[in-house]
Order: structure tokens, then sequence, then C-alpha cells
């Protein structure tokens, strides 16, 4: 991998995370915080928590794309309170 495709992953990675902060931040959606807790009480750090929501933002975002279609919130939905079971391709 090129220092280029490394920093746009981090550039990708961090952008991500702020928009979970965001939702957090601003309570909406309102099941973004709900899951948060969830996480942390079952023994998942903040920062842990907070990327693997990112991780399943990246997923619907990405399925969006390869789909040409709306994002799906109700999906997104589905994805963050199944974690800490991370999304794959047949979500």
């Amino acid at each position: 991998m090129s220092a280029a495709d490394e920093n746009d992953d981090e550039f990708t990675e961090n952008t991500l995370v702020q928009a979970i902060e965001n939702q957090l931040e601003s309570g909406e959606p309102a099941f973004a915080q709900a899951v948060l807790n969830k996480l942390t009480l079952v023994g998942h750090e903040r920062e842990e928590s907070v990327q693997m929501m990112a991780m399943v933002l990246a997923n619907e975002v990405d399925r969006m794309l390869r789909e040409d279609r709306p994002f799906d919130a109700e999906r997104y939905e589905r994805l963050l309170r199944a974690l800490p079971t991370l999304p794959d391709d047949n979500n």
C-alpha cells in the first residue's frame, strides 16, 4: 500500500469517526447513543465502540454506493444494534 493510500484510509477513518461523534453530539439518530451505551455497558471502551460504529457507517455507505441507492437508515440502525457483531457483505 502506498503512502497516499494509507493517508486516504486514515482520512476516511477519521471522517467516519467524526460523523459518529457528530451523531452522538446532536442526538440524531437517537439510537446511536443507545448503541454506544450498550457497548460500553458490556465492557467496550468508548473509542473502540465509536470505531465499531464507524465501521457500520462505512458498510452502509459502501453498500449505498455499490447499489446506487439512498442511505438506508433502517439497515443502519439494525447493523448498529447488532454490534459488537460487525456487518459482512451478506447483511
